[in-house]
């Protein structure tokens, strides 16, 4: 949830980046501010009551204290903080993020948009949300399920370090199976008409027993579908809500997202012709990063360099390996990552499950043939399969050669010793 990258000297590239028409105070002068209702800007209390036992008897006492208690701040960003809470009631912990104070129409916006995404997103690799409510001090907050582990961010870093342990855990196969997690999340979002614009190593948790959770959704939006409606809207008639009205006025060629992560069309703030492929792309930066260790933009520091290296940079799918603590990263994954990589939408993946059927595919050995690696492979796999398919037939062929490799040697040994 921190929003610092580690290979940029400048911190403010790695921040969600919005440009200056839609930063805070610049909201539409035309849209009132919501004011804070007093009555529930309160204190939430427990209302589960103590049992107490006297002997073999129950006794249910009234119990009444504060619900959540603070413990320590998990992140913080420019949407607003995460904070650990023990929550008193069902005695676990959570997790609680809430906007900062004052209101902000556009930010205030984005955190109800994402509460109400993440609500329509019930999915094992999705952080669900259990409760919504206003604080004492007027901030709208919400809580979810607090994630334990390390986001991919830190992985990351420790396998850049060649730290053994984490290496150990995090083959190249294990790290495909995490990836597939990921793809999980977003296929399912996609199928619900959702796409996230905010994929980075710092979104997604990995817990300790392997689960996947895709995390942060604030500028996760609704995709526009080719029917009359949405025509409509995509022409500037009258937007349909609250929402979509600040959205056209605050981000009309608005770039809105990390820049390190988008894809060319976001990076141009072409909003209209972002969709799923967005963050297909986006998807791939992160699985590159995730294999080879490094960003493909690494060593450009401006947002302009940023920027134009999103758009123009070739596909880095085919640079050398040079991390010293790990193999190479095997060519099938490589000619993967070249087509994520490509520049014009329609020439990339098309949806998460493509991304998804094609990855396992390479997992079970159904690898395209691209090169004289991955041909060699694709043979040994399919060899490997025959095994599974004809045992009775090859145990009659590896019995019939060993006859032949001894019959000749012991040819061989009579014509030399007679």
């Amino acid at each position: 949830m921190t929003d610092t990258l580690r290979y940029v000297p400048n911190p403010t590239l790695d921040a969600t980046f919005v440009s200056p028409a839609s930063q805070p105070g610049n909201a539409p002068a035309s849209i009132a501010l919501p004011q804070t209702p007093p009555a529930a800007a309160g204190r939430r209390s427990t209302v589960l009551p103590r049992v107490e036992w006297a002997g073999d008897k129950p006794n249910v006492v009234p119990f009444e204290r504060e619900r959540f208690e603070e413990l320590r701040q998990l992140g913080q960003g420019g949407m607003g903080e995460v904070v650990l809470l023990k929550d008193h009631d069902i005695e676990r912990m959570v997790a609680l993020k809430r906007l900062p104070e004052g209101n902000d129409l556009d930010r205030l916006l984005r955190f109800v948009e994402e509460i109400r995404t993440v609500g329509q997103l019930d999915h094992p690799n999705i952080v669900p949300v259990h409760d919504v409510g206003i604080d004492h001090l007027g901030r709208y907050y919400f809580v979810m399920k607090h994630l334990q582990g390390d986001t991919l961010e830190s992985i990351i870093d420790k396998l850049r370090q060649g730290d053994r342990a984490t290496h150990s855990r995090f083959s190249y196969p294990v790290r495909v199976q995490l990836f597939i997690g990921v793809l999980n999340a977003l296929a399912y979002a996609h199928r619900k008409g959702f796409i996230h614009r905010d994929l980075k190593p710092a979104n997604i948790m990995v817990g300790p027993y392997g689960e996947v959770t895709v995390m942060d959704w604030g500028l996760a939006r609704r995709v526009r579908t080719p029917n009359a409606a949405d025509g409509a809207a995509s022409t500037g008639s009258a937007p349909s809500s609250l929402r979509d009205a600040a959205s056209l006025q605050t981000q009309l060629g608005a770039v809105v997202g990390t820049p390190f992560y988008m894809s060319p069309e976001q990076a141009r703030g072409q909003h209209d012709a972002v969709d799923e492929r967005s963050d297909t792309y986006s998807l791939t930066v992160l699985f590159h990063e995730l294999l080879f260790l490094r960003h493909y933009l690494e060593g450009r520091e401006s947002l302009a360099e940023v920027l134009e290296g999103v758009q123009k940079a070739p596909s880095p799918a085919f640079m050398p390996d040079s991390n010293p603590h790990q193999p190479p990263v095997p060519s099938e994954l490589r000619w993967f990552l070249h087509k994520g990589f490509s520049k014009e939408p329609e020439k990339r993946f098309q949806s998460a499950d493509e991304m998804m059927w094609e990855l396992q595919g390479v997992m079970e050995g159904r690898i395209h043939v691209q090169c004289q690696r991955t041909l060699m492979k694709r043979g040994l796999h399919e060899v490997l399969r025959s095994v599974d398919k004809h045992p009775v037939l090859l145990t009659a062929l590896c019995t019939t050669a060993a006859a032949v490799v001894l019959a000749s040697l012991a040819h061989l040994l009579l014509v030399f010793f007679g």
